[in-house]
């Protein structure tokens, strides 16, 4: 580590309004929907916290803390925590749109999701396929 480096840490989101605007930007976003006293969660909260720090500025690495912003729990449709989504754009079909003469598609999508203990390899291979790079 490089004395003087800032350390990036997960954005923590106090309402679902933050999301949208992090939408504008041209960065996949992963958003960890988590809740106090969940063990699987406090587990997972080091490797979220490792693939902000690696993917720095090429991604959005988001806590969302269920038991405080209840919106996200219908808006996401958490069922369970620690659960993982992965918002991204739809690359190949904006540019099949852009081809067909069509007008690509606006905004981010959800392109991946997933619940419980992931294997970090597995939550970076989903950021990378959306866009995002290690800064490392």
């Amino acid at each position: 580590m490089i004395f003087g480096s800032k350390r990036v840490k997960p954005l923590k989101v106090q309402d679902l309004s933050d999301i949208e605007a992090l939408q504008r930007e041209d960065r996949p976003i992963l958003i960890d929907f988590w809740q106090q006293g969940c063990q699987p969660c406090r587990t997972m909260d080091g490797i979220v916290t490792e693939l902000a720090e690696e993917f720095g500025e090429t991604a959005h690495v988001v806590k969302i803390n269920v038991g405080r912003v209840p919106d996200a729990v219908g808006a996401f449709a958490i069922k369970s925590t620690p659960t993982f989504v992965v918002l991204g754009r739809n690359v190949k079909q904006a540019k099949k749109k852009r081809q067909r003469g069509e007008k690509p598609p606006t905004g981010m999508t959800q392109r991946w999701r997933g619940t419980g203990l992931i294997q970090k390899d597995v939550l970076a291979r989903v950021l990378e396929t959306n866009g995002a790079t290690r800064e490392s």
